[in-house]
């Protein structure tokens, strides 16, 4: 990981990825629409826009507060250290699963802009090509067990590297054309202390129970293909 540093400004990135003179304009989309490298983009509390860097096709996303508070605040959050800020965190995070063999997006560059006691935060990670997230693909079509299992295995690589996604649901799980499992969205997500212990730890126990309450909630909201079966399936791939 690289480090730009300026007036009030961080900026963290992996030069493989990126270059220097590149990163420094990378999280203004004006700077990807001048070049016409933007892909696309898609709403959440916030646009994220999808642009076309020379290595790999990137999400760019800028961090918006959610709910009630969000709504008086929208993208300033109270500063402590540079590497306490939302961005930074979620890179090292990203940095860690990579490094564990979680397939979940590569960083390549993140942010934190000073004002005054606040800060504003950006992130570019990689975008997972011809991926579609799990709520979108149940509205079509039920899923075979098989790829059950396989999302249980991953949630499991995910638990062994000791992280706490502390927003796992069906959105944040992607499925690319080869049917891979990916996970996104690590944004306030943390690693866990080792504390060897032999069975399931409270807060693995909470991602997964927060999970299967996301596949009921869709189930009624949206009717996804679903069915308590294909949990048991989950189960199996994640205590194998």
């Amino acid at each position: 990981m690289k480090t730009l540093t300026s007036h009030k400004q961080v900026i963290w990135f992996d030069d493989t990825l990126i270059d220097e003179s590149t990163v420094k304009h990378a999280f203004e989309p004006e700077f990807w629409h001048a070049q016409n490298k933007v892909l696309g983009s898609a709403q959440g509390r916030g646009t994220t826009w999808f642009v076309q860097t020379d290595n790999l096709p990137a999400a760019l996303r800028h961090y918006h507060r959610g709910g009630l508070f969000g709504k008086l605040v929208k993208d300033h959050y109270w500063f402590s250290q540079w590497h306490q800020t939302r961005s930074c965190e979620e890179f090292q995070l990203l940095q860690h699963l990579v490094k564990a063999g979680v397939n979940v997006p590569q960083p390549i560059a993140a942010r934190a802009v000073k004002r005054t006691v606040c800060y504003q935060a950006d992130i570019l990670t990689q975008k997972i090509e011809g991926a579609e997230d799990l709520v979108g693909i149940l509205q079509k079509h039920s899923l075979q067990r098989e790829i059950y299992v396989l999302i249980g295995e991953q949630i499991r690589q995910l638990h062994q590297a000791n992280v706490n996604h502390t927003d796992l649901n069906i959105h944040n799980i992607l499925l690319d054309k080869h049917n891979k499992v990916w996970i996104i969205d690590f944004d306030k997500c943390h690693i866990e202390p080792e504390l060897g212990e032999t069975n399931l730890a409270v807060w693995q126990k909470s991602n997964l129970d927060r999970l299967l309450r996301s596949f009921q909630k869709e189930l009624t909201k949206r009717h996804i293909h679903w069915a308590e079966q294909d949990w048991a399936a989950l189960e199996m791939g994640y205590h194998k």
